[in-house]
Parts: structure tokens; sequence; C-alpha cells
């Protein structure tokens, strides 16, 4: 049986990180166009954790899972998979905690994020695919005694994932909706959790890329379920897989399951640079596509919050994602 997160772990969690991960800021969209696309009286906050350091939620999650190492564990270094994002935050703590980290990388990571995960120290491999990717930090599990620092799967990683959603609840009045993406799920599996806990009447969205769409065929046939092969420009929401415990957490805490386009991951990307300024990368935008597409009808006239997870992209690809198949 999956236990449940508690408010008193979530609290002591946020206690533990410190000021290892910033507080980040939360910003209320307004101006003509909100109110063109939305009505009038909808209101939306975007919880801006792509000011995070390493520019994403991911240094929570991967943070308190290695300050649950022993000293011996920590000696022997650290592994983790990713597209990028993750692997930076590994090397953040990594870094920031006295320790190795070897990261496998899927060889289409954006430069910017390899160019980050050097900077903090950390040896890098480059994988094929994702699944490539999940074989080969396995075996440098086994081989070279490293922990794998996984990029979604865990209570741990729900537990410090679930920071964020308790800043949320405490920087806003209680909302009527919060909309988060979902890749593997750690960050909504936390977030949902720390929202229900605290505003049991707020509805909780994720939301997935078509062509990335593993908890979303997870909740339709209960329970999770796998993608043959990840197509869709959020990179970052390209898991592979749903895996049990954070399937179980969003099960038990999320609402629904929504899916947007890449066309609509563009369109929020350049109304994001309008409107708030922001220069996301894809699954930064999966948020405001959700809200600016099937959930726009849902959640008019309400009290909605955005979960901004994080840019880490090249002004190059930003730029010719933005400008593919403008209207």
């Amino acid at each position: 049986m999956i236990p449940s997160l508690k408010l008193e772990e979530i609290v002591e969690a946020r206690r533990q990180l410190g000021d290892r991960v910033l507080t980040t800021p939360v910003h209320e969209w307004e101006g003509a166009l909100r109110a063109e696309l939305l009505g009038p009286d909808t209101r939306v906050f975007l919880k801006l954790e792509l000011l995070q350091r390493t520019g994403t939620f991911k240094a929570r999650g991967a943070l308190l899972n290695m300050l649950a190492l022993t000293s011996e564990e920590l000696a022997r270094g650290v592994t983790a998979i990713s597209a990028g994002n993750h692997a930076v935050a590994v090397a953040y703590a990594a870094q920031a905690l006295g320790t190795d980290a070897k990261v496998v990388m899927i060889k289409t990571a954006n430069a910017l994020r390899v160019e980050l995960c050097r900077k903090y120290g950390a040896q890098l491999e480059f994988a094929e695919n994702a699944h490539a990717g999940f074989e080969r930090v396995g075996q440098l599990a086994r081989e070279e005694g490293r922990t794998l620092i996984h990029p979604f799967e865990g209570l741990r990683t729900a537990t410090g994932t679930a920071t964020l959603g308790l800043e949320l609840c405490q920087q806003v009045q209680p909302l009527d909706a919060v909309i988060v993406p979902i890749g593997g799920g750690g960050l909504c599996a936390g977030v949902a959790s720390a929202v229900k806990l605290l505003w049991p009447g707020c509805a909780v969205y994720g939301v997935e890329p078509t062509g990335a769409d593993s908890m979303h065929r997870s909740f339709q046939a209960g329970e999770p379920r796998s993608i043959e092969r990840v197509a869709t420009i959020a990179d970052s929401l390209g898991a592979p897989y749903a895996a049990p415990i954070t399937f179980e957490l969003c099960r038990r805490n999320v609402d629904e399951v929504k899916l947007v386009s890449d066309e609509e991951l563009r369109n929020a990307m350049r109304l994001m640079l309008r409107e708030v300024k922001l220069a996301v990368e894809p699954a930064g935008a999966a948020a405001m596509a959700a809200l600016i597409g099937p959930l726009r009808e849902t959640l008019r006239g309400r009290r909605v919050g955005l979960i901004v997870c994080g840019s880490n992209i090249d002004a190059a690809t930003y730029a010719a994602l933005i400008q593919q198949h403008a209207a």
C-alpha cells in the first residue's frame, strides 16, 4: 500500500531544503487579452518555478533524495537519467552536498542543459533514447555503486515537489483549480498532494503533450502504462512510462489529465512571451496551454493557479520553436 503524503512531512522537507532552494514568486496575469480569452472574472496566478535554482523545480526532489543518503553512499556518488533538467538538478545537488555525479542525458538534450550540467561539475554520458538511458544508469548503479536519483518516481521525490505546492498555498488565497505539467508525474504527484491537503475543494488538473501521454493512458487503464516512443517538442515532459508511486499519488489527487498538442504548446509559449514577458521552454508553457485550450470554458470565471515548471532552453531553439507555424 502506497502511503499518502502528510502535511507535516512536506513542511519538514521544506525546512530540510532550506536556502538550497528558493521560495519562487507568484505573479498574477492581468490585462485585456486575459479578459478576452478567459473572461473578465477569471484570475490567473503563475507560480514562477522557472526562477528556481537550476531553472526548474527538479532541484527540490533531487536535493531531498540526496540529503537522505549516508556519508558512505554520498562518497560512492550518484547517477541519473534525464532529457536535461533533472540531470542539471542532480549535478547541482551533488556539488552542493560535496559528492560526484555521473549523469546520462538523452542525445537530443538541449545544449544549454548540457552546458549547465558541466558547469556544476557532472560527468556526462549520452544515450540514444530514454529507454537506453534507463538501462545505462542501472548499469552505473550496479557496477560503480552509485545511487540512482530517479527523475520522477518515489515518495521522497514527491515530498520534495510537494514543497512547491505548499509554497503556492501559502502565497495566494485559496484557488478553484491548479494546473500542473506532467512528464513522469513526480511534480504533479507532489503538488497535487499538497494542494488537496490544504485546499480539499480545489480541482487539480494534470497536463501532458499528446506525444508523451503515459499518465493519461495510465489513468484510462487504471494502472501505470508505458508508451512506445516520445514525440513532442516538450522533451522535459517526455517520460516513457508512468511508475507505481507517482501514478498512485496522481490517481488519488488529480481530478483529470488533459492533453495538449505541440501547436498548442507553441501558442502558449508565444502568449507567455507577449503577456507575462517569460521565455519558457515548451514544458513551462504546458499549464497555460491547457488553460487557454481544453480547460478554457471549464475554468472561466475561476481563480486558477498555473505551475510554470521551468525553462532551460537556448535562444536559438526557443526562437525556432515560437516561429514555427506561427499564425
